[in-house]
């Protein structure tokens, strides 16, 4: 069967360094670009942390360095915020529209919340003025626009911002040596601009699920569906399956342990954090993979299901299930297949039958492509050395096609 790669949907994330005295990177600011616009604004931040954690590129964005996303006062008490790990992001808050006190007042225990949490809070120099008092106390950062704030004025907001206990000063848009020199002198310890580095941009690539499969688990987690329900329709979705556990394995959702069964991500998230994941894939599935190319993926790994049946025990079955759906994620992804199966965590033997036809399951996969292209020749070799007759595999095959298509085999 010739497969074509499809158009892969991808955001566009700009990252930018930030640096300490001696010029080493201790984290990175990050910008939406997807508008194309070529200018570097800050979108939200639901968006921008969502498409960080379901990344699918060769480089991982989320690693082991600080990174500061810019908020909107709206999606501070988002429930997108419950998916990372809060050590690994500063939050960057911008001021009350027109230094309302009653705003300031209204969310300040939402940010003491959120610190509380372990997210490290940045805020501009506006919160020296004496109506943020309540912010400054919950201050981790000060980010000073180098280009925003006025000469004559930086060096005696410096001596305020370093009165305040713990507080480390950033200074942006640094664009020479002297000015480095100068802000260094000043008391600032970490350091942003194009003198160090200009934001690298990195193309992502998403798999987004249909719109259906996210709507039902939408409804699945809010009646409290039990998890074998919920397994279901994540295993009849390759967009779910994949996004699954790229979150539950990314550095930002910092789980110790790697995470290789659906089922057992499921019981990790709990209802909550699974319906805020599900309600924000929602907002990736207009555009993802042509939707015969997840159908196939879902097919193939029902096949393998039935395949292995009671031969290899449990949890080889369920690994065959993962093979068969992510047999096709070089296509989706528009990427070689080594490089596809570094983006997610997987067990050896689903890694190597999926790069090399081998291993338990890699005759299980040759035979499942068989049942598509009609190759008598692999077919008969790789159901004659499974011990399995055409009947019983053609019988799995039908099986598989119709769980696909949520019709019962008769």
């Amino acid at each position: 069967m010739t497969t074509t790669t499809p158009d892969t949907p991808s955001a566009i994330i700009a990252r930018q360094a930030i640096v300490n005295a001696e010029r080493a990177v201790v984290g990175y600011e990050l910008f939406d670009r997807s508008q194309g616009n070529g200018l570097h604004t800050a979108a939200s931040d639901v968006t921008l942390i969502f498409n960080a954690l379901s990344h699918a590129g060769t480089e991982e964005l989320i690693g082991r360095m600080q990174l500061f996303i810019n908020c909107t006062p709206s999606s501070l008490a988002g429930g997108h915020l419950d998916l990372v790990q809060p050590e690994k992001f500063t939050l960057e808050i911008p001021p009350a529209e027109d230094n309302d006190a009653s705003l300031i007042e209204g969310r300040t225990p939402v940010l003491a919340s959120l610190r509380e949490r372990g997210f490290q809070l940045a805020f501009e120099p506006s919160v020296l003025e004496d109506v943020y008092k309540p912010w400054a106390a919950l201050a981790d950062y000060i980010k000073f626009d180098l280009a925003a704030v006025p000469a004559d004025r930086l060096e005696g907001l410096v001596r305020r911002a370093q009165n305040l206990p713990g507080v480390d000063l950033v200074a942006e848009k640094v664009e020479t040596e002297e000015q480095f020199n100068a802000v260094r002198t000043m008391g600032f310890g970490l350091f942003q601009g194009y003198w160090f580095a200009r934001p690298a941009v990195v193309a992502t690539r998403l798999i987004a699920p249909s719109q259906l499969a996210a709507v039902e688990l939408v409804n699945l987690v809010r009646r409290q569906a039990s998890t074998d329900e919920i397994e279901q329709v994540l295993k009849k979705d390759a967009g779910l399956a994949f996004n699954l556990m790229r979150l539950i394995n990314s550095a930002g959702f910092g789980m110790q342990r790697e995470v290789t069964s659906f089922r057992h991500a499921v019981m990790i998230l709990g209802l909550k954090k699974l319906f805020r994941w599900a309600a924000l894939l929602l907002l990736a599935s207009k555009n993802g993979t042509p939707p015969a190319v997840g159908s196939l993926a879902v097919v193939r790994g029902r096949l393998m299901e039935l395949l292995v049946g009671e031969r290899l025990g449990p949890e080889v079955r369920e690994h065959a299930f993962v093979a068969g759906i992510f047999s096709m994620l070089d296509v989706m992804l528009g990427l070689p297949m080594d490089q596809a199966v570094k983006l997610l965590t997987l067990p050896d033997e689903v890694v190597e039958a999926l790069l090399t036809r081998s291993g338990p399951l890699g005759l299980y996969l040759q035979l499942t492509e068989a049942c598509e292209t009609g190759d008598e020749d692999v077919f008969r070799t790789a159901s004659e050395s499974l011990g399995l007759s055409s009947q019983e595999v053609n019988w799995a095959h039908l099986q598989a096609l119709a769980w696909s298509d949520g019709i019962p085999a008769q």
